[in-house]
């Protein structure tokens, strides 16, 4: 993955920021909330006050100080606070459930629609295993570190200010002292060696992704795999992640050893030593058998929470770390961004026009020169050229998907720029080069540019396209499932498919990025006349490779090195003898041959 993954993470200045981050999902259930922290805090009140009635029990059960009578009230009571203590924490479960599971899903949803929002640069540089990785495990820490804090945190400190109360109010000052420092020095020591312990998490998360990132490469690039025999560099490639990770898991597991050790005894210090204090003053007849059994049960419910307390933290550490992975993502910026005063693309009559664009992907490399040209309403213009001549780029800006570094792309008259995102891409209908359809049915791949066409609109998109025999000649026709990525079909039926879905969006302008690049001649032939029945009265921009399929264009750019060399109709440009005439002369001959 990122570099990001092997830093740690910058201290409790970040560990805040990132539980700030999570703050305005809870906000809307705030009212479930207080609900369930009321539950809680009654919860904890009786849980303490059931040793209080014991040592009541206790003290009327003991013949040397009176004679035995059955204490029923005190027992009653006793079972009351045992029924009111899991009550209530029942209720704060059932209450807070809607609170954990709808922050996880709003969190979940906010992540998707933000990688939506991000741009076209970061997603061709994005590791699709890592980055799902890293958003699986960032949403369930949500759910996770509100577990941890309503269910562990919370109780725990409720408990801790309870029982310090009691022990303070009615036994001498030392009692409280012991406790005091027995329960400071645990929270300190729990503390610092999780902070040390940390940096074997964040090892493992970033071993985690890695190996999640190159097993998911691995199985998308099969067929890549296959051609070079290379399935042992894949495993070895997997097994040197994971034999790292592996290393970071096992310090994580002896570190957390060393932890336990260590709580053990501080715990085994502060309950002998308060024991050795109630003991003796039982003894000397300051305080009653029942203080004893009192003190003892307290001290049970102060360490026993907090001997988990160990765990709670680490837990709670590393849910924020695999949280800040998550909301890492939602804090990279689009590149591309809707003006605040952007307005609806008015499309008009469609015309597109390119002004003296230039631009770069790579500052170092310009890609565009000073490239000039409009497509009149209802008119064709292709552009053909060798490759890497910057013709896919033309369809990007014109997509928006970039922005121009000098000049503008205007439709109808208007800035791109300045007009939303979703009206311009709602304008404008692509067939693009390299087809990538949905892991779902050839229904829903053709319906996806309208998703509320009816049945008959989709089968005449098909027709159209020239793809209709085929889907109906399927066992389960329109309910086919085409695999990831579409896999299960060769290249000419998803590239008909993408016809299909262009047709059916119906859109004012629209682009054929090499959109025969796939076909064989005959099937090219077909599906030319199908885009020549689409692309009527349209606004099209044709961008293609093969110059037999772009003879009827109103216009023909020619384009080399990023520039325009030469433009006109298929005679003009033979006429001219340059670098048109010299390529149609050649894919004359590779036709022939």
């Amino acid at each position: 993955m990122h570099v990001r993954h092997t830093e740690l993470p910058a201290g409790r200045g970040r560990d805040l920021r990132t539980l700030r981050s999570l703050l305005p999902f809870l906000w809307e259930y705030r009212g479930r909330v207080l609900v369930a922290l009321v539950a809680l805090i009654v919860a904890k009140v009786a849980n303490v006050g059931v040793p209080l009635v014991l040592k009541q029990i206790v003290d009327a059960l003991d013949s040397s100080t009176s004679p035995l009578v059955l204490p029923l009230g005190l027992l009653l009571a006793y079972g009351a606070l045992r029924l009111a203590s899991s009550l209530f924490n029942e209720v704060r479960d059932s209450v807070f459930a809607r609170v954990r599971h709808g922050a996880m899903r709003k969190v979940s949803l906010r992540v998707l629609e933000h990688l939506h929002r991000l741009s076209l640069r970061y997603h061709l540089e994005r590791k699709t295993g890592g980055i799902s990785r890293d958003i699986e495990r960032g949403t369930r820490s949500v759910s996770s570190l509100l577990n941890y804090m309503v269910f562990s945190i919370l109780p725990i400190l409720v408990e801790v200010a309870l029982i310090a109360g009691i022990l303070l109010k009615r036994y001498s000052l030392w009692f409280a002292v012991v406790a005091f420092v027995s329960v400071a020095s645990y929270i300190g020591f729990t503390f610092l060696i999780t902070e040390w312990r940390m940096k074997y998490r964040v090892q493992m998360n970033a071993m985690d992704s890695r190996a999640n990132t190159q097993a998911i490469d691995s199985l998308i690039n099969y067929e890549t795999v296959k051609y070079f025999g290379n399935e042992q560099l894949e495993l070895q490639r997997y097994n040197a992640s994971l034999a790292a990770w592996e290393d970071a898991a096992v310090k994580s597991q002896t570190s957390l050893s060393a932890l336990n050790i260590g709580q053990a005894a501080i715990i085994a210090a502060g309950v002998t030593a308060i024991m050795i204090l109630a003991a003796n003053g039982v003894v000397a007849g300051t305080l009653t058998l029942g203080d004893l059994v009192l003190i003892n049960a307290l001290l049970l419910q102060l360490f026993i929470p907090l001997n988990f307390l160990g765990v709670v933290y680490s837990q709670l550490k590393h849910a924020i770390a695999d949280m800040q992975l998550m909301f890492d993502v939602l804090e990279q910026e689009p590149e591309i961004r809707d003006r605040p005063d952007a307005r609806e693309l008015e499309v008009g009559d469609g015309e597109v026009r390119f002004e003296h664009v230039d631009f770069a992907y790579d500052p170092e490399r310009t890609i565009l020169h000073d490239v000039s040209f409009t497509i009149s309403a209802g008119h064709k213009v292709a552009v053909v050229g060798p490759s890497g001549a910057g013709k896919s780029t033309l369809a990007r800006l014109l997509f928006r998907f970039y922005d121009v570094d000098a000049g503008r792309i205007l439709i109808n008259g208007q800035d791109i720029r300045e007009v939303t995102q979703q009206s311009l891409r709602a304008a404008i209908g692509i067939v693009p080069q390299d087809t990538v359809l949905f892991n779902d049915t050839l229904r829903y791949n053709i319906g996806y540019a309208r998703p509320q066409a009816s049945q008959a609109e989709i089968e005449r998109a098909a027709r159209l396209a020239n793809i209709h025999e085929f889907i109906v000649s399927l066992p389960q026709g329109y309910d086919t499932v085409v695999g990831e990525r579409g896999l299960k079909l060769s290249g000419g039926e998803k590239q008909r498919v993408a016809i299909a879905r262009a047709i059916l969006k119906n859109p004012r302008i629209l682009v054929f990025d090499e959109a025969t690049s796939s076909l064989d001649s005959h099937s090219e032939q077909a599906i030319l006349e199908s885009l020549r029945a689409a692309a009527e009265n349209h606004t099209t921009l044709v961008i293609a490779h093969r110059l037999s399929t772009v003879v009827d264009a109103d216009q023909i750019l020619v384009m080399e090195g990023g520039r325009i060399l030469e433009r006109g109709h298929h005679q003009q440009l033979l006429q001219q003898q340059g670098l048109y005439a010299k390529l149609w002369e050649l894919q004359q001959q590779e036709e022939q041959e």
